[in-house]
């Protein structure tokens, strides 16, 4: 026997820290509780994410080094951490669990002050700066990674290795066989760089397909993410190569097309990494060299570790590098599929659910009626390389 309670997700507007706050809403909301999302304008933008559930945008200021914009961030936090405070006044919740991002930091600050339980969920293998600031005063520390840089030892006893929530579509791929490979057949390409896209990918890939051998090259269908500015240069590079190539700059269905491919070229983002390992789909990787502490190299460590991607510095991704790296994986059938099984065996479909448990476990009891629900029997996936 269950009980309704509200529960707040808060995280920043970018499909890293939204995509897995979705996964864990849907389970929550699954479970016959209310939850509402605190976020920024650019995380309420993102389509096909928490449709239905209550959304309140906040200001969220970027802390930085320049005093004048210190200042205007402080403001930001304080007023929207004033925002959250009437939220939880009406709202009640039993919880609020902060994905990082710097709307997340307002929503927990509130919940400090109003003594509402609070957990975070760290997806990248490097603690972000949010969740290094308020890691001494939530209650529990969820982890997609076992090893996570820059977390302080002294709060190992709050932290839960639970891994990165995915959507429901992405753990339905793993049920799937994965695609067949022949001699003669389509080989598949996906290209992503992410919510943001990525140039790098744009400038190398087409060029780096272009050096391999012919009858290979006749074989490939590439689908790419891309940045406006590019799409159309990519489009007439597939265009003289005479390799079919459906391109946008953002996909709806990309767990679809995700589903299909042999074979995928992305950055490391911490969803991306997530979507690979429970789908089981090798990889080459090219870590956002920028990305804050480096955290997409640290991301990309394990799976390339276990053989499931291949891991390019963005410095040494060159045309003549992917071709080779691809020549590896693409024209050896055995090794593609042995890398997709090394893949799936570090995937933790079971995130979302994980989650839920701590978030529940550690919620306070609603002071409504409790009102039963049906309880669900979690049972370990089966799938395609199980």
């Amino acid at each position: 026997m269950s009980v309704v309670r509200h529960f707040v997700v808060a995280a920043g507007g970018t499909g890293g820290h939204m995509v897995p706050a979705h996964a864990l809403a849907a389970e929550l909301i699954r479970r016959g509780h209310r939850v509402a999302l605190v976020t920024d304008e650019r995380g309420a933008r993102i389509p096909g994410l928490f449709d239905g559930v209550q959304t309140h945008v906040i200001p969220a200021g970027r802390l930085g080094r320049n005093p004048r914009q210190l200042w205007q961030a402080l403001q930001a936090i304080r007023a929207g951490t004033a925002m959250s405070r009437r939220l939880y006044e009406t709202f009640d919740p039993a919880a609020v669990v902060g994905f990082g991002g710097y709307p997340a930091l307002p929503a927990l600050r509130a919940a400090f002050k109003d003594r509402v339980p609070t957990v975070i969920h760290e997806q990248n293998a490097v603690l972000g700066r949010v969740n290094r600031l308020v890691a001494g005063k939530v209650g529990a520390i969820a982890t997609a990674y076992p090893d996570v840089q820059r977390l302080n030892p002294k709060y190992a006893a709050k932290v839960h290795l639970v891994g990165n929530p995915v959507r429901d579509v992405v753990k339905e791929i793993r049920e799937q066989p994965f695609p067949d490979i022949s001699d003669d057949g389509i080989f598949r390409v996906l290209v992503t760089g992410g919510s943001q896209g990525a140039s790098i990918l744009s400038d190398v890939v087409p060029d780096g397909l272009a050096l391999l051998p012919l009858t290979f090259r006749r074989r490939l269908q590439v689908t790419q993410q891309c940045r406006p500015e590019d799409i159309e240069t990519v489009r007439s590079k597939y265009k003289v190569l005479g390799i079919p190539a459906d391109l946008a700059t953002y996909f709806t269905d990309l767990p679809e097309r995700l589903a299909w491919a042999h074979l995928v070229i992305a950055r490391a983002g911490a969803s991306t990494i997530a979507d690979l390992t429970v789908a089981g789909r090798p990889a080459i990787l090219i870590p956002l060299p920028s990305a804050a502490d480096d955290h997409q190299t640290a991301n990309a460590r394990e799976l390339a570790a276990v053989g499931g991607a291949r891991s390019i510095a963005q410095s040494r991704f060159t045309p003549f590098e992917l071709a080779k790296q691809m020549q590896k994986l693409a024209l050896d059938p055995k090794a593609l599929l042995n890398a997709a099984r090394r893949s799936f065996g570090v995937g933790r479909p079971n995130a979302a659910e994980d989650l839920a448990d701590l978030v529940e476990g550690i919620g306070r009891q609603p002071l409504m009626d409790p009102i039963p629900v049906e309880n669900l029997e979690l049972r370990p996936l089966k799938g395609a390389f199980a």
